[in-house]
C-alpha cells in the first residue's frame, strides 16, 4: 500500500506535468494556442514549426526538466522504487492529460526522456543503441525513437543495468509514449514505401 507521502508525490508528479511549456510559450510570444497551429499538438516539435530551434530547445528542456524534477524529487524524499514508477507515469501522464487545458496535451516524449534518464543513466545509450538498431528497417525518425522507448528496457535487463522491476517501471512509460504517438505510427506505416511485390499486389486489387 502507498504511504501518504507517495500517494502525495504521484499527485504532484501529473500536476507538475501539466505545466505544458509547448503551450504557455506559444501563447506567450503569439498570443495564439499551438494546438491550433501546425501539426495540432502542444509537444516541442511542433514549437520549432511556429517559433523556430530556440523554441524547440527551450520547449524541450522545459518538458524534459519536469520529468527529472519529478523522479529526483521523489527519491529525495524517499519514496519506494514501485512508487517512483508510478511517479514516472504520472509526470508523463500530466503532459499528455493536462486537466487546465481540457486533458489535450503533448505526446509525453519529452518529459520520459527526463523521467527514464533520472531514474537510470544508462537510459541514455539504451535508447540511442535501441534507436539505431530500428533504423534500418524503420527508415523514420520518430518511429525510431519509439522503437528505442521501447527496446531501452529490455536492452538494460539483458545487459544487467537495471533489475527485472525496474525494467518493467522503463517499459510502462515506453507504452504510455507509444500510445500517446499511436496516430503518428499509423501515419508512417502507411506512408511506408512498397516493394513490387507489394505494388503489383496493390494494383491487382
Amino acid at each position: 500500500m502507498p504511504t501518504g507521502l507517495e500517494i502525495c508525490a504521484v499527485l504532484a508528479a501529473y500536476a507538475l506535468g501539466c505545466f505544458n511549456a509547448a503551450y504557455y510559450l506559444v501563447r506567450w510570444r503569439t498570443g495564439q494556442d499551438v494546438r491550433r497551429l501546425g501539426t495540432g499538438t502542444a509537444g516541442a516539435r511542433n514549437v520549432g514549426r511556429v517559433l523556430g530551434p530556440i523554441g524547440f530547445a527551450a520547449t524541450f528542456a522545459l518538458d524534459a526538466a519536469k520529468g527529472v524534477a519529478a523522479v529526483s524529487g521523489a527519491r529525495v524524499l524517499g519514496v519506494r522504487e514501485t512508487w517512483v514508477a508510478a511517479v514516472m507515469l504520472a509526470v508523463v501522464s500530466g503532459h499528455v492529460w493536462p486537466a487546465q487545458l481540457g486533458f489535450r496535451g503533448g505526446k509525453g516524449a519529452s518529459p520520459a526522456v527526463g523521467a527514464v534518464v533520472a531514474f537510470t543513466p544508462w537510459t541514455i545509450p539504451a535508447l540511442v543503441a535501441g534507436g539505431l538498431a530500428a533504423w534500418p528497417i524503420l527508415r523514420n525518425a520518430t518511429t525510431a525513437g519509439m522503437a528505442g522507448f521501447v527496446l531501452a528496457p529490455l536492452l538494460l535487463w539483458a545487459t544487467g543495468r537495471v533489475t527485472a522491476q525496474a525494467a518493467l517501471s522503463l517499459a510502462g512509460v515506453a507504452a504510455l509514449v507509444v500510445y500517446a504517438h499511436r496516430s503518428n505510427i499509423r501515419h508512417q506505416s502507411a506512408r511506408r514505401p512498397q516493394g513490387p511485390d507489394e505494388a503489383q499486389s496493390g494494383d491487382e486489387r
